[in-house]
């Protein structure tokens, strides 16, 4: 039984970025976000808003800067992160424990920025090209950090875009056919980890792959040099023979769906006819492998064809992809169907993350605003695949949002130290310690003396 005090009967746990905070377990039932604290600790480890927060340009020309532009910059992240992703949260946000020590520095004794401070930071501030450049360089800066740590013996790169839904007169937003709505429409590029590349927000109605080269050649250099074994997977939008050409110089791997039409029909003509005798139960799949060179392409290229017949439907589905591996026509089709992971990840930075909320008037503000939810989706998806103990369940980051971030702490000061009393309910102290533990292997080595 527990002690019916609340006292616990086990040491606490100590925190490396400020020595002054311990965590003790008291099964204390008060709601807060006690587990942004864990997350502050990453960041602390792998240094990242503090490069970031030390990579932007400060364009306040008052005497008066009570926050740091880092403490800013946490605050934007750290709230996107546990779930309140407008600017007038920030008004309760900064009188909340966990985030006046997740922001540090004067918060901690006095309060984070207010609603007013934040909405010029993210509006005005960051708004300035100098800074929403530095923002879209920030995920693919931290994702580096972070293979120092791990580093990949091959990434595989999945571009694709999503619609953000407009609802008010948003500069840039426009109707789009597709997706049947008014919005803006992004475009992503994700790694086989999940994190994410590089983003750039892009008015409604553009198409799908445009502006591919401004987002997916600065991720291409960060690799280059450095990783041999280099992929590359896109839908039918990405269907370019200028992205063919800049991934075979590039010495990528590639494996893109190609829009069907008669001339690929007619070369696996024999596989479209319905097979002979009773249809089956189950679904009959059919590969073939050929050459094909379209007008427009400067030579021609290996293409893939699966054809699937499905009880009880009239037609087969077929698929093109066109590609430069060497492998079986099975083998690029597999490779290909695990770019739905990419599809996955942008309905977590939806979910989660709540990245469609672009709400700001102006086109820039909006982009700032999706770039933060990058890395705020960045900084859970590295709590996710670095720090999460093996035998903990897999979970979604709104899972982790409810589960770990969601955790009630009562907040007790003492002369040399401030104890957050965590509630013990999803995550159990073990598990918790587990997390700090892992987080703590991390941490670079001391430079030698």
């Amino acid at each position: 039984m527990a002690d019916p005090t609340g006292e616990s009967k086990t040491e606490a746990l100590r925190l490396n970025f400020d020595r002054r905070l311990l965590l003790q377990f008291r099964g204390s039932v008060i709601t807060s976000d006690g587990g942004l604290l864990a997350y502050r600790e990453l960041d602390d480890v792998l240094g990242l808003t503090t490069s970031g927060g030390g990579r932007l340009a400060e364009t306040r020309t008052g005497k008066n800067r009570r926050h740091l532009l880092v403490g800013l910059l946490r605050q934007s992240v750290f709230g996107r992160l546990a779930g309140y992703e407008d600017v007038n949260d920030a008004e309760r946000l900064c009188h909340d424990p966990a985030m006046r020590w997740v922001v540090g520095d004067r918060a901690i004794t006095g309060s984070a920025a207010s609603a007013s401070q934040m909405g010029r930071f993210e509006t005005e501030w960051l708004a300035r090209p100098e800074n929403l450049a530095t923002l879209a360089d920030l995920s693919g800066d931290w994702i580096d950090t972070v293979q120092r740590r791990r580093p990949p013996k091959m990434i595989v790169l999945d571009m694709d875009s999503s619609e953000s839904p407009t609802y008010g007169a948003q500069e840039g937003s426009a109707y789009n056919g597709h997706f049947g709505c008014t919005c803006y429409h992004p475009l992503f590029v994700f790694n086989q980890l999940g994190d994410l590349e590089r983003c750039a927000l892009r008015s409604g109605n553009v198409h799908s792959a445009a502006d591919w080269r401004a987002v997916l050649e600065p991720v291409v250099a960060r690799y280059r040099g450095t990783v041999k074994r280099r992929y590359y997977r896109g839908d039918a939008a990405f269907a370019n023979p200028e992205i063919y050409e800049f991934l075979e110089a590039e010495g990528y791997g590639y494996a893109i769906r190609l829009p069907t039409n008669s001339v690929l029909q007619g070369k696996i003509g024999h596989l479209l006819k319905r097979p002979v005798g009773r249809p089956p139960q189950e679904v009959r799949r059919f590969f073939a492998s050929f050459s094909y060179r379209a007008q427009s392409w400067n030579k021609p290229r290996h293409v893939v064809a699966k054809v699937e017949w499905h009880p009880g439907e009239l037609y087969p589905r077929v698929g093109f992809i066109v590609t430069n591996l060497a492998r079986s026509a099975e083998g690029v089709v597999a490779f290909y169907n695990q770019r739905g992971t990419c599809e996955q990840y942008i309905k977590e930075g939806k979910n989660a993350i709540k990245w469609t909320r672009l709400s700001c008037r102006s086109f820039a503000a909006n982009a700032v605003r999706l770039q933060l939810h990058a890395l705020a989706y960045n900084l859970g998806n590295f709590m996710r695949t670095l720090a999460m103990p093996k035998m903990a369940p897999t979970w979604s980051l709104t899972s982790l949002r409810e589960k770990l971030i969601k955790i009630g702490a009562k907040v007790v000061s003492h002369g040399r130290y401030v104890a957050f009393q965590m509630a013990e309910v999803a995550v159990s102290r073990q598990m918790f310690a587990d997390i700090l533990s892992l987080i703590a292997r991390l941490r670079a080595p001391p430079a030698p003396a």
